[in-house]
């Protein structure tokens, strides 16, 4: 069996930072999320290397307007301990939704990156907002269209 072990170069014409917007309003959380992590990681490239960090920043907007299928408005929990005996905090995802909206989708992500310094490089490149309102106009973000 043959295998190629040519090292892809990288180019230096695609040096510049790429900026994108999306719009999370009535968009289903997991189809949302695993489309953002695609994204990030630069599989839509011709040129993706699974080793490389892609110069892609993703700006997500409208988080609180988020959907989910079915009944997992009451049935979804999200659950953290703090260490400490009791520590135990869980949480429905209306009441995370209501108070921490941008860490419902944050988490999604991080979920479907790898687990290691890249995915965690990655994820810093997300920037997720409640709101339409972000700092981020003078990059010149292009909306990225989601089905």
């Amino acid at each position: 069996m043959f295998i190629n072990k040519n090292k892809t170069l990288k180019d230096k014409n695609h040096s510049k930072q790429q900026w994108y917007i999306i719009d999370a309003k009535n968009k289903n959380l997991g189809r949302l999320s695993s489309k953002i992590s695609h994204k990030l990681r630069g599989k839509d490239n011709p040129r993706y290397l699974p080793y490389e960090e892609k110069k892609i920043n993703i700006i997500v907007i409208n988080s609180k307007h988020i959907e989910i299928t079915g009944n997992k408005r009451k049935q979804k929990l999200y659950i953290r301990h703090s260490g400490r005996p009791g520590g135990l905090k869980v949480k429905s995802f209306n009441k995370v939704q209501n108070d921490t909206p941008n860490k419902i989708i944050k988490q999604a992500v991080k979920g479907m990156l790898s687990k290691n310094s890249l995915g965690n490089k990655l994820l810093n490149k997300l920037k997720i907002y409640s709101d339409a309102k972000h700092p981020h106009n003078a990059q010149k973000p292009m909306l990225l269209d989601i089905n």
